[in-house]
């Protein structure tokens, strides 16, 4: 007898509920939130389980890779989607609940599956995410250090992050109060920009080392950080059946709604990983106003720019360059200048 299951995972502990293929319910019950625990409680229905059903979280990545290398059938599902589903129910939304949601979504197959990263995509995916927390603790503070300094008429002007701290220094020095206090300020700031050099220095040799990175940077606009961003988002090419796919998935392409005599076409969706998003928009906007040197794909985009604006062509831009990406990455292929013949 099939049977099927659904994980409703909290930090703590995580609910489980096992159907059978009637849907009548077979087993609910809790066990902590670990990845021994729940092999373990799948032991006893290792011959007749046929999914496991696994929202998609903080612990998902953890938790899918233990249970699929304990040669369970694992499936992580897109948390949206599931959450559409379960509100249907009339039920109270409780974590019981949600189980038996997830486990009945398993058995009549109505779920959409979500892409879990390899394990190099997830460490690469630390290093971006460690640097971009720095680079952003560092202009809130360099913004808030001016903004102190404005309320006394003090304008820092133009500086570079080596002569910040000596304009700061040196424009409070007229109060020894607000010299103390901007002091150990400027110290922490002067720690997180060494950190932050180590991390994006990190990140270059990571670039450099890397064969993929390399290939998507021959593309003008695309520099290292964007390279490794649309790497780890993209992961595994091959899960993309066309390289036009990839704008929908990174939410590039616009809303549609349909619905009788209405049918309307709005903004795009910014569905997906925004960080891969923002990137593929700033290569865009660095390829359309500051690469001098013609190509195909630049003159594609200043004639679309001349029919409908600026800011709609680097929007179609990034999503055009998100697909030749993935076209360079799928045949090998380094960018191509100029057109190729058909």
């Amino acid at each position: 007898m099939s049977v099927y299951a659904g994980l409703d995972v909290s930090l703590n502990s995580t609910s489980i509920c096992i159907v059978d293929a009637d849907g009548a319910i077979v087993r609910e019950w809790k066990v902590d939130t670990e990845s021994e625990a729940l092999s373990l409680a799948f032991e006893p229905y290792r011959a007749t389980i046929t999914r496991i059903g696994l929202e998609a979280g903080p612990f998902s990545q953890h938790l899918y890779s233990t249970l699929a290398e304990a040669g369970l059938p694992v499936i992580c599902v897109e948390a949206r989607h599931m959450a559409q589903a379960l509100r249907a129910q009339t039920l109270n939304k409780t974590d019981r609940n949600d189980a038996r949601g997830i486990a009945q979504m398993m058995r009549v197959g109505l779920f959409k599956t979500v892409h879990i990263k390899t394990d190099l995509s997830q460490r690469l995916n630390v290093l971006l995410r460690a640097r971009k927390i720095l680079k952003s603790k560092l202009l809130d503070i360099e913004a808030d250090l001016r903004g102190v300094l404005k309320n006394f008429g003090l304008k820092v002007g133009k500086v570079t992050p080596k002569t910040f701290e000596l304009r700061i220094r040196e424009l409070a020095a007229f109060d020894p109060l607000i010299g103390a206090i901007v002091d150990p300020v400027l110290v922490a700031r002067r720690t997180m920009r060494e950190q932050y050099d180590r991390l994006h220095t990190l990140l270059l040799q990571v670039v450099r080392d890397d064969p993929v990175c390399r290939r998507l940077m021959t593309m003008p606009g695309v520099g290292a950080v964007v390279a490794l961003t649309y790497r780890v988002a993209i992961d595994v090419p091959q899960r993309f059946a066309k390289s036009r796919t990839v704008g929908a998935h990174v939410g590039l392409t616009p809303k549609r709604y349909q619905s009788g005599e209405i049918d309307w076409t709005g903004r795009i969706s910014k569905a997906g990983d925004p960080a891969v998003r923002t990137a593929l928009y700033e290569a865009a906007q660095v390829l359309l106003t500051r690469i001098a040197r013609p190509s195909s794909l630049r003159s594609w985009a200043m004639r679309l720019a001349k029919r409908r604006g600026r800011k709609k062509a680097i929007v179609a831009l990034a999503r055009k360059m998100g697909s030749v990406l993935h076209r360079m990455w799928i045949d090998g292929i380094d960018f191509q200048w100029e057109a190729r013949p058909i």
